[in-house]
This record gives structure tokens, C-alpha cells and sequence, in this order.
């Protein structure tokens, strides 16, 4: 059983609390679970990893709180990927406590617990045909598809919410002022919370923002595509992405309380800079793309945090994602366009 320590548990004041939940075999290292007094009981934001070791370590950063996992009135979701979502199950089967997401990530869950792994395999192997990678990198996963009886990979089987995050609305906890704030672009149906109240340590600015992924003090979050198979719609993840930014800026938080790496003071200064880095992002694409190239051509020649022959497999998949991501960005700028008849196709810079 993980002992809780004051390496694993922080005290921000005011109710709340953050507990470093692992994240095995990541570099990430943990996740940032919140835990908040209410008068109902206390409510996690986020829940961790679904592992055994990082449940031990999350029961006992509770106790730490002065709480039991059997307290807990409920848990607020920020997305929906296995770091912040994994261990909700069992929260909920511990404690009674009901589970809330926004809709949007919410419908992906739904999708990913309905449908078989072969039909992701074989959807990630149409995705990337069409941004032309090679087909030996395909192949692994059109063997799996064919496979037919493929096992079940984590974050595949994830807990359905009982209730919704409904954006610009308070949440409905006893005695707290939390507010909804819909921030898409990491995933689609991201949400920060602002907590409206006094800061503890009063600091200047208007309240706390549980930030989850969506705003990071070292890390710039993936932007990738998280589609419905059976939606053609082209989504622009990055342009919401952005305009979530501006939205967040304009709040004038005297903290951010992120899901990874640490507290820090005031949004604007990072959001500025996450801001720049994407435009510089976009300006070094458009230059790429003065000869026709696919998302996957894109992806080689990105900057990353490594050259592109020591990224692993999964990771390639992730990239490509972002590349296409940003490509769309150009395309919907009017400063990229497709080639007509390239196949895969291949896009070049345009306009001004």
C-alpha cells in the first residue's frame, strides 16, 4: 500500500488539496488530482491513471486530506483521457459518488466503449494511409484489426459519466462558487473550473482555474484530432484551441492549478506564450509547404522533442495528429490548400 507523504499531497488553502497520482511508465511522471471541500463532502477533479499502484497512492493522498475514498460526493472531469479519467470507476464504486463531463467528451467515451478495438485499429489505418505514411508503418495495425479477437487496451473500457459539465454554469456543489469553462482543442470536450473565490493567500486576480491539460506552466498540450468515424465533419482543434486561450486570458486568474508539473501565478503571461508558439508553429509549416508535401512528409520534418527516427511508434501516430491538426489551421487561414488529384493528398502554401 502507497503511503501518502508530503512529496505525494499539497495543501493550496482554502479547501483544497493536490495529489500526485503516478502515471506508470511515463514521462509525464503524474497527474495533479485535486481534492476540494464541499459541504456535501469532498470532490476530485480528475482521478488518475487506472493502475494499482496509482489507486494506493490516490486512497491514500485522501487520508492525507483528512478524508476517505468512501467520502467522496462526487468527481469533476476535466477530459477524458486515462491520466485524468482512468480511476473514476472506482472512485465511484468506492464511494457512491457520481461522475460529470461535457457531453462532448462524454460522446467519446461512449464511442470508444461501444466499438470493438478492431474497428480503432482499422480507423487509424485508413486515418493514416490518407496522410501518407508508409505502409510498413500501417501494417501493425492492420494485422491487429485482422486479428479479430485483439485484446482490450487500457483507457478503452472508461467509466460513462452520470451527469454533465454544462459550460458558463456554475457546478451544483454545496457551498462553492466553481464555475465551467468549455476549452476545447487538447480534446473536444475539455473544461477548466473556475473557482470564483478569494484567493487564500491573497493574491491579485479573480479566483483559481483547475486547468487540467488545457493550460500547462512547461508543457505545450497535443492538439490532435478526435473524430467520430461516422461524423465527416473537419473540425478545426487548433482555431478552438486558441480562441480557448483568449477565452482563459480574459478571466484574469490569480493562480492556475494544472493537472501536471505545478501551481503557478496569473494565466496571461503563458497563454501568450502558448499563443506565439503556435503561430510560429504555423508560420514554419507554411514555409515547409513551398513544395507539396502529405501530413505525414509535415510530421517528419516538424519540430519535436526529439528527431523523428527516436520517436516511438505511438508517438509518430500522436504527431502525424497534431501535424494534420495544424494543417487544417492553414487550409482554414486560406494560407495552405490541397493539390487537386495527389494521392494521399498532398497540400501547398497559398496566399499572402
Amino acid at each position: 500500500m502507497a503511503q501518502a507523504s508530503e512529496a505525494h499531497v499539497i495543501a493550496h488553502g482554502g479547501g483544497v488539496w493536490s495529489i500526485r497520482v503516478p502515471i506508470p511508465d511515463n514521462p509525464l511522471g503524474h497527474t495533479l488530482v485535486y481534492l476540494m471541500d464541499t459541504d456535501r463532502g469532498p470532490v476530485l477533479i480528475d482521478t488518475g491513471w487506472d493502475d494499482p499502484g496509482s489507486w494506493d497512492t490516490l486512497v491514500a493522498g485522501i487520508a492525507a486530506c483528512g478524508a476517505d475514498v468512501g467520502d467522496v460526493h462526487g468527481v469533476l472531469i476535466t477530459h477524458h483521457h486515462p491520466d485524468h479519467h482512468g480511476l473514476s470507476a472506482k472512485v465511484r464504486e468506492a464511494s457512491g459518488a457520481w461522475i460529470a463531463m461535457h457531453d462532448a467528451d462524454a460522446d467519446v467515451v461512449r464511442r470508444t466503449r461501444e466499438h470493438a478495438p478492431a474497428r480503432w485499429y482499422g480507423y487509424m489505418a485508413d486515418k493514416l494511409t490518407a496522410a501518407g505514411a508508409p505502409a510498413e508503418h500501417v501494417a501493425p495495425l492492420l494485422a491487429a484489426r485482422d486479428a479479430g479477437r485483439t485484446p482490450r487496451l487500457p483507457g478503452l473500457a472508461p467509466a460513462l459519466p452520470d451527469r454533465s459539465i454544462t459550460p458558463g454554469e456554475l457546478v451544483p456543489l454545496a457551498g462553492r462558487a466553481l464555475r465551467a469553462i468549455w476549452t476545447p482543442g487538447h480534446t473536444p470536450g475539455h473544461v477548466c473550473l473556475h473557482l470564483e473565490e478569494a484567493h487564500p493567500a491573497g493574491l491579485h486576480g479573480h479566483g483559481r482555474l483547475f486547468s487540467g491539460d488545457h493550460l500547462l506552466p512547461g508543457i505545450t498540450p497535443h492538439i490532435g484530432l478526435y473524430e467520430d468515424p461516422d461524423d465527416s465533419t473537419v473540425t478545426d482543434p487548433l482555431g478552438d484551441y486558441l480562441d480557448s486561450l483568449e477565452r482563459v486570458e480574459r478571466l484574469g486568474v490569480a493562480e492556475v492549478l494544472p493537472a501536471h508539473q505545478h501551481a503557478f501565478a496569473e494565466a496571461r503571461p503563458r497563454v501568450q506564450e502558448l499563443i506565439r508558439h503556435h503561430e510560429d508553429r504555423l508560420s514554419h509549416l507554411r514555409t515547409l509547404l513551398t513544395e507539396p508535401r502529405t501530413p505525414w512528409q509535415l510530421a517528419e520534418h516538424m519540430e519535436w522533442n526529439r528527431p523523428w527516427a527516436d520517436i516511438p511508434y505511438g508517438s509518430r501516430n500522436i504527431a502525424v495528429s497534431e501535424a494534420e491538426a495544424h494543417l487544417r489551421r492553414l487550409v482554414k487561414l486560406g494560407r495552405a490548400e490541397a493539390v487537386p488529384g495527389s494521392d494521399p493528398v498532398t497540400y501547398v502554401a497559398c496566399g499572402a
